[in-house]
C-alpha cells in the first residue's frame, strides 16, 4: 500500500475515532441533562399539586379533578394520591404508552432514559393527610434526544467528509514531490537524467529532492566528462588537425569496411584529389597561405557532404595536398555531376594561390564494388588521377573496370522494385546478436531484407537500397519491413531489431503512421526494438519525441552504427535507449590496433556510467571477439557469430 493511502486511511481512522468519541460524549451529556429535567419536572408538578390540594384534603372529587387537569396538560407516566397513613390510593392516573413512536427501539434501549419521579405532602393543618406521587414520562425527552443525536451525527459526518477530502487533497499536494522523485529514479533506470525544477517547501522533502538533483547532476557531469574524453581520443586517432576531415587511418578503415561483403554495402566511386604543385605553392606563398588553401579545400569537401546529405560518404585528407572522397551508393552519371561540382568549387579557390594556367587540383575517379581489395580500388583511382595530370584538356578522369548491371537503368529498377513491394516479394533475413560473455546466448535478431527480382533471385539490400532512396520510396519500404516483421512476430516469439531509415526519421506523417501501427500490436511490444542510424539522426527535440512515442507504445529504441559523432553521446541521457551498437569501423582488427582499443574503452566507460548496453557490429575474427569480451561489452554481431539467413523453425 502506498504511503499516500496509508496516511489517508490513518487520517480517516483518526477522524472516525474522534467523531465517535465526541458523539458518545454528546449523547451521554444530553441524557444526563434530560434525566435532570425529568426529575425537576416531576418534582415541580408534585409540589404544585400538593399545595393546590391542601385546602381540599378531604374532598376526593376536587383532588381527582386537579390530578386529571395536571395529567392531561403535561407529560407524565403516572400521578397518584395516597392517604396517610395507610397508603390507600385516593386518585391515580397512569399513561398506557411510555415510548416515542419516532424513536427506534434500539436507541431507547441504548440510552435507557427511565421515568423520573417526585412527591409532595398534602397537609391538614399540622397533620399529613396524603402524599402526591408524580412519575414523569420520558417520551418527549427521548424524542428530543434522538433529534439532537441525528443532528450531531449529520454534522460530524459532514465535517468528517470535508476533512477527509481536504486532508486527501493536502496530502496529495504535499506528497507530489515523492511521485516526481519516483519518476526521476525510474528515469535513471532508463538511462535518463532528469532534474526536478520545482523544489518543495516542506523541509524534509526539500532535502530529499535537493539531494536527488545533486546526484543526477553529478552523474551527468561524470557522463559528460567521459564523453568529452572519448571524443578527444577519437579526434586524435581519426581526424586531420588542419582540415577537420578524416585522416588516412580512418579512410583506410572505412574503405575496407565498405568493400566488405556486407548486407548493406553498395557500389560507388572513390574520388582522389591532389593539389597541383604543393611544394611550389609553399615556396611562393609560404606555409600559412598554403595551409589556408588546404583548409579551404577541406571546407569545400565538407560543404559537398552537407549539401548531398549522405552521411555514409567520407571525405579525408591523406597527407600533404592529397584528399579523398568515398561515395558509395551512386552511379556513373551522379559521379560525373559530383566531379563537376567539385571542380567548380576548386576553381573558385584559385585566387588563394594557384597559378592561372593550371587547375588548383587534379581529380581522379575510380569505381568500386563490395568484394574488391582496397589496394585495387586505390590503384584504379590513382591511375585515373595520373591520366588527368597527363591530359591538360581533362578536368577529371573516371575509370570503371566493370559494367555493373548495364542494362538496368532507373526505369528498370523502378518497375521491379515497385512490383516487388506491391506483390510482397520481400523476404526477411535474420542475423543473430549474441551475448559477448556467452556467444551461445542470443540477445535478438537483426532484421535484414531481400527483394526478389523478376527472375526470382534474392537481391541484397546494398544493391537496391540506393535505388529506393533515389525513387523516394524509403518510407514505403520501412512500412513494408514493419508489416512483415510484425507478421513474423505473431508466429515466432523471438526478439527482433528493425532499422528505420533517414527518410522515415524526417517524415512526420510516416512516423505517426508507424506509432499508430505499434499501438495496434501491444502483444509484440517487448519483442521489437527499433534502431536508428547515428549518421541520420533528426534534431534532438524530434529524436526525443520519437523515443518517447515509441516507448509509450511499449516498444524500445536503440542506436546503431555509433561512433562517428561521439559528441552526441551527451544527449543520450534523455532518450532511454535500449542499447548502442558500435560501428564496425571501430571494431575491425581491434585486437591488432591499440588505439581502437583505447577508444572503445573510453566509449564503454561513458556508456557504462549510465548502464547503457554496448553491442559491437561486424565482428569477424576470434581475436576481435576476445578483446570485446575482455573490455566488457554486452553483445556482438557479425559473420563470426552468424551470417544473415532466412528464418528456420
Amino acid at each position: 500500500m502506498s504511503l499516500l493511502k496509508q496516511l489517508f486511511l490513518a487520517i480517516c481512522l483518526f477522524l472516525v475515532v474522534a467523531f465517535t468519541g465526541s458523539f458518545i460524549v454528546g449523547v451521554e451529556s444530553s441524557r444526563e441533562q434530560s434525566l435532570s429535567q425529568l426529575r425537576s419536572h416531576a418534582q415541580d408538578a408534585a409540589t404544585a399539586l400538593g399545595l393546590s390540594m391542601t385546602p381540599h384534603a378531604d374532598d376526593p372529587a376536587m383532588i381527582e379533578l386537579m390530578v386529571s387537569s395536571i395529567f392531561d396538560s403535561g407529560y407524565f407516566n403516572s400521578i397518584r394520591v395516597v392517604r396517610i397513613p395507610g397508603d390507600d390510593v385516593i386518585v391515580e392516573r397512569r399513561s398506557s404508552d411510555s415510548t416515542a413512536e419516532s424513536v427506534p427501539a434500539w436507541f431507547s434501549q441504548l440510552v435507557d432514559l427511565q421515568p423520573q419521579g417526585g412527591d409532595a405532602l398534602i397537609m391538614r393543618g399540622w397533620e399529613q393527610a396524603a402524599r402526591v406521587e408524580v412519575l414523569s414520562n420520558p417520551q418527549f425527552a427521548l424524542a428530543k434526544l434522538w433529534d439532537s443525536a441525528i443532528g450531531s451525527l449529520i454534522w460530524l459526518l459532514i465535517c468528517g467528509l470535508v476533512s477527509a477530502v481536504l486532508g486527501g487533497w493536502l496530502l496529495r499536494t504535499q506528497l507530489r514531490p515523492l511521485d516526481n522523485m519516483v519518476q526521476q529514479a525510474q528515469a535513471i533506470t532508463r538511462r535518463e537524467f532528469l532534474t526536478l525544477p520545482t523544489v518543495p517547501r516542506t523541509p524534509e522533502l526539500k532535502r530529499v529532492v535537493t539531494a536527488m538533483n545533486q546526484m543526477v547532476e553529478k552523474l551527468k557531469t561524470l557522463f559528460a566528462e567521459e564523453a568529452a574524453r572519448s571524443e578527444k581520443l577519437r579526434e586524435q586517432a581519426y581526424q586531420d588537425s588542419i582540415t577537420g576531415l578524416a585522416n588516412r587511418r580512418l579512410f583506410d578503415i572505412r574503405l575496407a569496411h565498405q568493400l566488405a561483403l556486407h548486407e548493406q554495402n553498395a557500389e560507388g566511386y572513390l574520388f582522389l584529389l591532389r593539389v597541383n604543385d604543393l611544394a611550389g605553392l609553399n615556396q611562393r606563398l609560404g606555409g600559412q597561405k598554403t595551409d589556408a588553401l588546404i583548409a579551404a579545400i577541406g571546407e569545400l569537401l565538407k560543404r559537398l557532404l552537407n549539401q548531398n546529405n549522405r552521411s555514409e560518404w567520407l571525405a579525408s585528407r591523406s597527407r600533404g595536398g592529397e584528399f579523398s572522397l568515398l561515395v558509395p551508393g551512386i552511379g556513373s552519371e551522379e559521379a560525373e555531376l559530383l566531379a563537376g561540382e567539385l571542380y567548380n568549387g576548386l576553381e573558385s579557390l584559385r585566387q588563394t594561390g594557384a597559378s592561372d594556367c593550371t587547375p588548383v587540383a587534379h581529380i581522379g575517379i575510380g569505381a568500386f564494388r563490395p568484394g574488391e581489395a582496397p589496394n585495387q580500388v586505390i590503384s584504379r583511382a590513382d591511375q585515373a588521377l595520373a591520366q588527368t595530370q597527363n591530359d591538360p584538356s581533362r578536368h577529371w578522369m573516371r575509370l570503371d573496370d566493370y559494367q555493373a548491371h548495364a542494362a538496368q537503368g532507373l526505369h528498370d529498377w523502378r518497375t521491379w522494385i515497385d512490383n516487388a513491394l506491391n506483390q510482397r516479394k520481400l523476404q526477411l533475413y535474420f542475423q543473430p546478436v549474441m551475448l559477448c560473455a556467452d556467444r551461445n546466448q542470443l540477445l535478438h535478431h537483426k532484421v535484414l531484407a531481400r527483394l526478389l527480382d523478376p527472375q526470382g533471385e534474392a537481391i541484397a539490400a546494398g544493391r537496391f537500397l540506393p535505388w529506393i532512396e533515389r525513387l523516394g520510396w524509403t518510407a514505403r519500404f520501412d512500412l513494408a519491413m514493419l508489416e512483415h516483421s510484425l507478421a513474423h512476430l505473431s508466429q515466432h516469439a523471438a526478439p527482433l531489431a528493425l532499422s528505420l531509415s533517414a527518410a522515415t526519421l524526417h517524415d512526420s506523417a510516416t512516423l505517426k503512421r508507424i506509432v499508430e501501427i505499434l499501438k495496434q500490436h501491444p502483444q509484440q511490444a517487448s519483442l521489437l526494438t527499433f534502431e536508428v542510424d547515428e549518421r541520420h539522426l533528426p534534431p534532438a527535440a524530434e529524436l526525443e519525441a520519437l523515443s518517447q512515442a515509441i516507448r509509450d507504445s511499449g516498444f524500445s529504441l536503440g542506436l546503431q552504427h555509433f561512433g562517428g559523432r561521439f559528441s552526441l553521446i551527451g544527449n543520450l541521457t534523455h532518450l532511454g535507449l535500449a542499447y548502442l551498437k558500435l560501428d564496425g569501423t571501430y571494431i575491425r582488427a581491434i585486437d591488432q590496433e591499440s588505439d581502437k582499443r583505447m577508444f572503445i574503452e573510453a566509449v564503454f566507460r561513458a556508456t557504462n556510467s549510465i548502464d547503457l548496453p554496448l553491442i559491437a557490429e561486424m565482428v569477424e575474427t576470434e581475436g576481435e571477439l576476445a578483446v570485446l569480451k575482455e573490455l566488457g561489452l554486452y553483445g556482438a554481431m557479425g559473420r563470426l557469430l552468424g551470417a544473415p539467413m532466412p528464418w528456420k523453425d
